[in-house]
């Protein structure tokens, strides 16, 4: 496995400062935010689309530090009802990466409204009352499924290999089956992006997704959850308060390791290693009462120490 950042991780720093910080620190490679809820400090999207020197200019960048780009990120709400925006966002980022010889591209799935006429999303997570199988069918049907027929068809025109979608709340791909439900539906260029942070505020379990997974996992987000026990005992992990209100939440996004400690991350580790997942842990460092470098320092030292690096040499000894 290779071990690398998301660029917003660093977010408040220039671009070439945040790769010198990448090279300091013993990183492969970095993953690049493009848009969507990012601001892309690091990639200007319309200079990129518009000019292939800037997109020389960008790879050299990564390649004179001996660096490589992970991915392109275009994370935000591609089927928002009123902002069409975010899913141009992604549609030229798929196109940028093929361009720029990117072979995964990591978004998440998108959620609509409800209905036709609605201006907000709506994320359904209960079976009833009935209505809510109605709105489901209509995500799914009238806007899921050819949205991405069509995102798929630009990235086989592209040459993008996998799109690896965040499974995330407040998206119609959330979980294992509605990955596995879309993928079967789109094809093999739908693939996860397998986050444990988001999993576990959900209830869900990060080793038992990798398993069920298995080839489907294209991309690895390296970020923790806490779960704060005695305000869950109240709240549940059903959670809406300030995010930077650590004390008051019953759960956040924190350091890693802060968290979850050494045994759990080694056998998340070896559990991607057992389903044949071989490529990128991508640190995503958001914890709020961290200093962003001092946090992404210890995130790296923290997965250095756990994860493997080289392919195996064992061979059973002749008998």
């Amino acid at each position: 496995m290779k071990l690398g950042f998301v660029s917003d991780s660093l977010g408040g720093m220039p671009f070439e400062t945040m790769l010198d910080h990448a090279a300091r620190m013993g990183v492969a490679g970095v993953e690049v935010n493009t848009g969507g809820w990012s601001k892309a400090p690091h990639f200007d999207l319309e200079t990129m689309k518009s000019s292939a020197a800037a997109r020389r200019t960008f790879l050299d960048a990564f390649s004179s530090r001996g660096l490589e780009i992970i991915s392109l990120n275009a994370n935000g709400n591609p089927l928002h009802p009123t902002d069409r925006a975010q899913g141009d966002c992604l549609l030229d980022t798929i196109r940028l990466a093929g361009d720029m010889g990117i072979q995964t591209v990591c978004t998440m799935s998108g959620l609509p409204a409800g209905a036709i006429g609605d201006t907000m999303p709506n994320w359904i997570v209960s079976s009833w009352p009935p209505e809510t199988q109605e709105i489901l069918q209509f995500q799914w049907q009238e806007v899921l499924l050819p949205f991405w027929e069509g995102a798929s068809a630009v990235a086989r025109e592209s040459g993008v290999a996998r799109i690896a979608l965040e499974l995330h709340g407040n998206q119609c791909v959330y979980n294992v089956p509605s990955l596995q439900r879309l993928r079967d539906s789109i094809g093999p260029v739908i693939g996860a992006n397998l986050d444990p942070s988001h999993l576990f505020w959900m209830g869900a379990d990060p080793l038992a997704a990798a398993d069920a997974l298995g080839e489907a996992i294209y991309h690895v987000h390296a970020k923790d959850t806490m779960l704060n026990a005695p305000v869950q005992a109240t709240t549940s992990l059903l959670e809406n308060g300030s995010l930077v209100d650590i004390p008051a939440r019953s759960w956040s996004y924190i350091t890693l390791g802060f968290g979850h400690g050494e045994d759990w991350w080694r056998q998340f580790c070896y559990r991607l290693r057992m389903v044949g997942y071989d490529g990128w842990l991508s640190i995503e460092h958001e914890d709020v009462l961290l200093k962003a470098r001092e946090g992404l320092e210890k995130s790296i030292a923290f997965l250095q120490g756990v994860m493997p690096v080289a392919p195996s040499d064992f061979k059973p000894q002749d008998t």
